[in-house]
């Protein structure tokens, strides 16, 4: 069977399941993402993600560790900081929504602990079949960033996607997705984050995407701004597609995405991730509607949560999945 003229997918993070919680261990972690995975395939994801589940941090739920399972596994870093860099730390610009950086920079990044190959396995080997995996921008992990080693902000930015894009070679994943909540809220840095996120891009051997939201900060939307001084950046990007959120964003955002470059595939979210309520189908089918009247028949390729599941109860986000395949289908009329 050939496969659907618009993909559905998820952005990356699942609720924690409480026996993980509760109980956790190598093989609860293996159990459980291999839970992730068949609750997206038995929904009928096309393209599902891992759930993110082994980086959640209960020390920073608000950001379901998507920032500190990154840096603080880097050499050349520091954890353990006192008054001054936590002062230092909130004079820094636009980093009001943290109280403390997530480490300081006192030497030369390099990889440390980190090692995404061995994620991107465990996840292969219970997957059940093509996948995505994630990780966050370069430029959002800098902006969290004390840097008292670089002294220049975009060699700092770009010294961490030196580290990813190491990273990233050999993942055994049919996608690699980079996540960045920061940028639309501030586009003047958008040269900056595009030089990054395509230094990592072009170290992937797959196909690649790009994953943009205004924050989602313990369900808050952190970064203020609209997508229309984003296309340019938009266009400057070397992926394959965009995943981009939209599912309660003003009509003019969607409008404005019709000048992203036709080599861009667009994934469009349909789902709100914010709100307990759950979409119906025939709500998910006039989102996708109202994009290809939008955008123009065909430039949809995927359609998604606006961001991750991982602040929703697990029922709700499962009803959520169900309902974007089912309004994607009844879209495309295949049910």
């Amino acid at each position: 069977m050939s496969a659907p003229a618009i993909l559905t997918t998820t952005v990356g993070s699942y609720p924690v399941p409480d026996w993980l919680c509760a109980l956790p261990s190598a093989q609860a972690l293996v159990d459980a993402t291999r839970v992730v995975f068949d609750v997206q395939r038995q929904a009928g994801i096309d393209l599902p993600t891992d759930g993110e589940l082994y980086r959640f941090d209960v020390d920073h739920p608000d950001t379901n560790g998507m920032i500190e399972y990154f840096v603080t596994q880097m050499s050349g870093v520091e954890t353990r900081l006192g008054r001054s860099s936590r002062e230092a730390f909130t004079r820094q610009r636009g980093m009001g929504f943290r109280a403390r950086p997530a480490a300081a920079v006192r030497g030369p990044l390099g990889e440390g602990s980190l090692d995404l190959v061995a994620d991107c396995q465990r996840a292969a080997d219970v997957a059940g079949g093509p996948f995505k995996f994630t990780l966050t921008s370069p430029y959002m992990l800098a902006r969290t960033l004390l840097d008292e080693h670089y002294g220049d902000f975009d060699a700092l930015t770009l010294a961490v996607a030196d580290v990813l894009a190491e990273q990233v070679r050999g993942l055994p994943a049919a996608v690699v997705q980079v996540d960045e909540a920061n940028v639309p809220g501030n586009p003047a840095d958008g040269p900056l984050a595009a030089k990054a996120i395509n230094r990592v891009i072009a170290a992937c051997e797959q196909p690649t995407a790009v994953h943009f939201c205004f924050g989602n900060y313990g369900g808050q939307t952190i970064q203020e701004g609209e997508w229309r001084p984003l296309v340019e950046f938009l266009n400057s990007l070397e992926a394959d597609h965009l995943v981009l959120e939209l599912a309660h964003r003003p009509e003019a955002d969607l409008e404005a995405l019709a000048a992203v470059d036709a080599r861009l595939g667009v994934g469009i979210g349909v789902v709100d991730i914010k709100v307990n309520h759950v979409e119906t189908p025939d709500e998910i089918a006039a989102a996708i509607e109202r994009a290809e009247r939008a955008l123009g028949p065909g430039r949809v390729k995927y359609v998604h949560p606006d961001c991750g599941f991982w602040m929703l109860p697990r029922s709700i986000a499962d009803r959520k999945l169900e309902a974007l395949v089912r309004g994607r289908d009844r879209y495309l009329g295949l049910g």
